[in-house]
């Protein structure tokens, strides 16, 4: 696979997937996914303090010279999203030692990879991850990739911990905390190859 400055193809079926850093074209379909996903899997629907990012990606991806918008597309239509952020979690609402282990500036927040259902099982969010994280190193600056997960999604919860370690489940705290789960990723060389 391609870094995320150039596009690639992956196979599914009688289609191609096409990955690739986003453009400013591509927002609207981005903007889709991402809301169609809070409202159907994450059941939060939109949520200002947490969504805003979705609302205008483009200021919050596009624009910051550490951040990225990932895009899959297939026949035409984005069908996924994964961004990195540049700023690590934040308390409240998340507990206070987590967001002291992960600050802004120095840490890269793996958010937004939603894959819509009929396109899922086709390893996109998996490459996803990866690029992203390969982007992350190319970047500078960064000494951790972070992530936060809710285990309610289906396959969300085994898909992480598949990937990444896990640092906090809330829901084993005192009141269950959010219910969300933390993990924290390896960053990957700077200059390494993504795998394919």
């Amino acid at each position: 696979m391609t870094t995320v400055t150039g596009t690639a193809a992956v196979r599914a079926g009688a289609g191609e997937y096409v990955l690739r850093a986003a453009g400013p074209a591509d927002i609207g379909g981005a903007r889709a996914v991402m809301l169609d996903t809070v409202y159907r899997d994450l059941r939060s629907g939109y949520v200002p303090r947490w969504h805003a990012d979705i609302i205008d990606p483009e200021a919050a991806y596009l624009r910051p010279a550490r951040c990225t918008l990932l895009v899959a597309e297939y026949a035409g239509e984005i069908v996924a999203t994964g961004a990195v952020r540049d700023r690590g979690p934040q308390a409240p609402p998340n507990p206070q030692w987590v967001a002291d282990r992960f600050p802004s500036g120095t840490t890269a927040q793996l958010c937004r990879i939603y894959v819509r259902p009929e396109h899922r099982r086709h390893g996109l969010a998996r490459r996803m991850v990866r690029e992203l994280c390969a982007f992350a190193a190319r970047a500078g600056g960064y000494e951790v990739v972070y992530l936060h997960t809710d285990p309610a999604v289906p396959g969300a919860e085994p898909f992480w911990r598949s990937l990444a370690r896990e640092v906090c489940d809330e829901r084993a705290l005192p009141g269950g905390g959010q219910g969300i789960v933390h993990f924290e990723l390896p960053l990957p060389r700077a200059g390494g190859p993504s795998e394919s």
